[in-house]
């Protein structure tokens, strides 16, 4: 893999960034129109836009807006019947989008306002999570900032949240706030240091880390710490998890000043921060802190959300306002180049998840007050790729 060098940053050894121009095989992907709906008709989707995606005529990516004007849409997750709940960091509502569409895209409608939430900075409304057994059981799961802590909580649509996890230190910045349930049935959720820099290496605290729980928020068999629910720690912010095919975690981290990380997360790893960024290890031979899969600067990454589509993980970036596409290995490491997608073509992106059909969603962020948004914002984006991949060499 070509790699360059950047100098030594204070702590921290030589980092390494990965080339932006490069375009990498990714095979495998299947994308295309969704199945129909419930009712026995296919959803009406407004026509797409075509972009390039950096090889020319030979690969192109169909970007279909499903629905827009919200207000900083955070996490989406996918229902049974194909609609996707959306959740609203500012407003604290849960949105249904589909699959019931109409001519201008897929039916928005808010189904609940979580009223403990206290929306401040950065916190507020954050990740949303569907129960594996959501037909029998009809829970959902959610993260959010109340005045005093961040929380999970599960809910019934339309009941008061029940909290399950509570303590998860707040701040204006770096909440984390991603849930995902991974392939072992367990609820994982990523939390951030709350601007608390010590916090990631304390492993009483729940800040900085990575939890793992069991669907009452009591730590799973298994995590590697006793009684706890830490998953793995020193992280910094994380808001992006995904799973590949063979069962293993990534995650794309915030850093500060220099590195954002995409990692490969292993129980009771430790991620460095705040002892280092971007490549941890300290110095040869030191295996205290284990090293990123990839890293970018600040300035041409800063990703939020995760997925992960066959062996392609894609992160969805907030201050370089595009995509990152990493092509991985059977083993799990990164193959060829990363590369970028929809540069600057939809402002600053928040969550990214496969959906159902083998699309991505994607969501923006432009009213989060780090941008001026466009009249249609803020946006919920399908992408489907020609000739079924998501790129060529």
């Amino acid at each position: 893999m070509s790699v360059r060098p950047y100098p030594r940053i204070h702590r921290r050894r030589t980092a390494v960034a990965l080339c932006a121009a490069a375009v990498m095989v990714i095979s495998g992907c299947s994308f295309g129109e969704p199945e129909p709906d419930p009712a026995g008709e296919p959803p009406t989707f407004p026509t797409p836009s075509v972009s390039p995606t950096g090889s020319g005529a030979e690969q192109q990516v169909a970007a279909t807006v499903l629905a827009k004007q919200l207000r900083v849409p955070w996490g989406i997750a996918f229902l049974p019947d194909g609609g996707a709940l959306v959740t609203e960091r500012d407003t604290a509502k849960i949105l249904k989008v589909g699959p019931e569409s109409d001519p201008d895209g897929l039916k928005v409608s808010t189904v609940q306002t979580v009223a403990e939430v206290d929306a401040a900075g950065e916190g507020g409304l954050l990740g949303i999570a569907v129960s594996p057994a959501y037909q029998r059981d009809k829970t959902i799961f959610i993260y959010y900032s109340t005045s005093e802590d961040n929380r999970i909580a599960k809910l019934t649509l339309g009941a008061k949240p029940t909290p399950i996890v509570t303590g998860i230190p707040l701040s204006g910045i770096h909440n984390g706030g991603r849930l995902g349930f991974g392939p072992d049935g367990y609820l994982y959720a990523t939390t951030g240091d709350a601007s608390e820099r010590g916090l990631a290496q304390q492993l009483g605290s729940l800040g900085g880390k990575i939890l793992r729980m069991t669907p009452a928020g009591k730590p799973a068999p298994g995590n590697p710490f006793p009684n706890s629910l830490v998953w793995s720690l020193g992280h910094r912010n994380v808001q992006g998890i995904a799973w590949d095919a063979n069962k293993r975690l990534y995650a794309t981290e915030f850093g500060q000043n220099s590195w954002d990380e995409v990692n490969l997360i292993q129980p009771g790893k430790n991620y460095g921060w705040p002892d280092v960024e971007g490549e941890s290890s300290g110095g040869a031979g030191n295996d205290k802190f284990t090293e990123p899969l990839v890293v970018w600067t600040t300035a041409e990454s800063s990703c939020s959300g995760a997925a992960m589509i066959e062996r392609v993980f894609v992160a969805a970036c907030l201050r370089a306002e595009r995509l990152w596409l990493v092509e991985l290995t059977a083993a799990g490491t990164v193959l060829g180049q990363p590369r970028p997608l929809l540069t600057g073509e939809y402002g600053r992106l928040r969550a990214v998840v496969a959906a159902p059909d083998g699309s991505l969603w994607i969501s923006t962020s432009n009213h989060d007050g780090k941008r001026e948004p466009a009249p249609e914002d803020d946006r919920i984006i399908r992408l489907v790729f020609s000739g079924g991949v998501a790129g060529k060499s």
